[in-house]
């Protein structure tokens, strides 16, 4: 008579299946709280003032670790705390200790002109139409120390360090770099100082 055999599978139970999974999800979600709060952020463009770079309803990746490591460099495009209530971003254009001045389509920094490639196409398509692209100008002023001096690329529609509502930007109120667009899809791509 021939003996059947069986093999024996393990058995886990409902309940320590169960309290696996718990432990897994919050894990997770712990992790997702930490860098969303200390080190990735999602932001939202709302208006012009960043055209043609940045389109309102594109979603950003906003690094908030960044500046933990350094300080903010010209060119770098940030999100910061313009009131208690609403966010900007705005491109960073001048520095602690250096004088700052707009006129017409020319950014001077400490009587130099910024070269500016994130615009350029834009300021060449208005002389082409023989308007000029900035038609906001700001007189020389010498940027404090822990405050930078910003703009949006759409100098003429944008709500920036040349409006006494914004003025200079304070280190503090920095919230951090944009770093990717992820959306739309077909405009996924990291931001870079061109």
């Amino acid at each position: 008579m021939e003996q059947e055999q069986t093999l024996d599978k393990p058995r886990h139970s409902i309940k320590s299946e169960t309290w696996e999974w718990v432990k897994a999800l919050v894990v997770a979600a712990a992790l997702v709280f930490l860098i969303r709060w200390f080190i990735f952020a999602p932001f939202v463009v709302d208006g012009p003032s960043m055209q043609p770079n940045f389109y309102t309803g594109e979603r950003l990746i906003v690094n908030k670790f960044i500046f933990d490591l350094h300080k903010p460099h010209r060119g770098d495009v940030i999100v910061f705390h313009a009131t208690p209530e609403k966010d900007y971003i705005k491109r960073v254009i001048a520095l602690p200790g250096e004088t700052v001045r707009v006129e017409g389509d020319n950014v001077y920094i400490d009587g130099k002109v910024l070269d500016e490639p994130y615009i350029h196409e834009a300021v060449e398509a208005a002389k082409a139409k023989g308007s000029s692209y900035n038609i906001r100008n700001f007189a020389e002023k010498t940027v404090p120390d822990g405050d930078i001096f910003v703009m949006g690329d759409n100098r003429s529609n944008s709500e920036d360090s040349r409006s006494s509502e914004v003025g200079f930007v304070n280190y503090q109120k920095i919230v951090g770099r944009a770093d990717l667009i992820f959306w739309p899809f077909n405009k996924i791509k990291w931001i870079h100082l061109s």
